[in-house]
């Protein structure tokens, strides 16, 4: 059952008027870099996730206008309106009829979203890779994004702290426990999802390299209590005192890929990381329909430019349960396409 049946978009981004019927399981959007392609994927997105991956509202709305909107028909006739006021800087959602400035928990859709830099997320900076785990650890549990918004807020706290000059560990005791109760919980959830893949990936890569290897992926965040978390905490202070940052906990953890035992990054070739990635994404549906009891939705930005014949292919037989909206310069082998900009 297709999710999105229809797309409407006005004043988003370069597209004054644009309407997209998604009346296929695999919508196709053909057109030359820059013509709006990523800005439909966006706005798919924002209706189901609530925000953009990409952009605050104010560079969503097309230049020199006052407004954008955004309306998206879903299935059993749902319909979600989005309407970003560039005067007031608001933004509303309206499902049947009822508004608020969120989209409530309730009404939002578990997205796969595969864009062309997720290819290099093995080589890529930590932060980066932080950053990829949080969106997916957001969809998956939502205790998460609770945690996560806490726990960064405290942080900013104690790090502005830092940067006085008469402090003592006693200034920074309340935002250390709110630090270490975050901060555990974020590890917690964190160790027990990537489990969940570990248990998969080796065996989707398989299927993908046909051969032995062997992937997983390693995260850095140790299991302690908080007690534990408190306690490294105060033992960083002079240091991070002199740095002005904290540098202890989990806004600091990493995620390493591992391939036959090493780091992926120095001993996997540029191909062996593609089928990684290709094993982490099929994962990332299996769970995500698991944890949340809807069928993700799945969104292709011009992923194809980054892939061999071989792979593309086995992307989109991978993906066939599940509706998707790809994107592309040109038409992918037995593919036909049902929209061109």
């Amino acid at each position: 059952m297709n999710i999105i049946q229809k797309i409407k978009l006005t004043n988003y981004r370069c597209h004054d008027n644009f309407e997209l019927d998604c009346n296929r399981s695999t919508t196709l959007i053909i057109g030359e870099n820059g013509s709006g392609k990523t800005s439909v994927l966006e706005a798919i997105y924002l209706a189901l996730r609530g925000k953009s991956f990409r952009a605050v509202d104010r560079d969503i709305m097309r230049r020199e206008e006052e407004f954008y909107r955004a309306e998206i028909d879903l299935c059993d006739a749902q319909k979600i309106i989005i309407r970003y006021d560039g005067k007031s800087d608001k933004k509303s959602f309206e499902i049947d009829g009822k508004k608020s400035i969120r989209l409530p928990k309730k009404n939002r859709y578990p997205v796969v979203l595969f864009e062309p830099n997720n290819i290099y997320l093995i080589e890529s900076s930590p932060s980066r890779r932080r950053d990829y785990f949080d969106e997916l650890f957001k969809q998956i549990n939502n205790n998460y994004s609770v945690a996560l918004s806490r726990y960064n807020k405290a942080l900013k706290q104690r790090n502005d702290l830092l940067k006085q000059e008469d402090l003592s560990t006693d200034d920074l005791f309340s935002w250390d426990v709110l630090c270490a109760q975050y901060g555990t919980e974020l590890r917690k959830i964190r160790n027990e999802i990537i489990e969940k893949i570990n248990e998969k990936i080796t065996n989707n890569y398989r299927e993908i390299a046909k051969n032995e290897d062997e992937c997983s992926i390693e995260y850095t965040g140790e299991k302690i209590d908080e007690n534990k978390y408190l306690s490294e905490l105060n033992k960083n202070f002079q240091k991070d005192r002199v740095l002005g940052y904290t540098t202890f906990g989990a806004h600091r953890d990493d995620y390493i890929f591992c391939f036959n035992g090493k780091d992926a990054d120095g001993s996997a070739s540029r191909g062996e990381m593609r089928s990684i990635i290709l094993a982490l994404k099929f994962i990332e549906a299996e769970i995500l329909e698991q944890e949340t009891g809807k069928q993700p939705v799945v969104l292709l930005d011009d992923i194809f430019s980054e892939l061999d014949e071989m792979r593309q292919k086995y992307l989109v037989k991978n993906f066939h349960n599940y509706q998707m909206i790809i994107t592309s310069t040109n038409i992918p082998a037995n593919m036909t396409a049902n929209m061109n900009l």
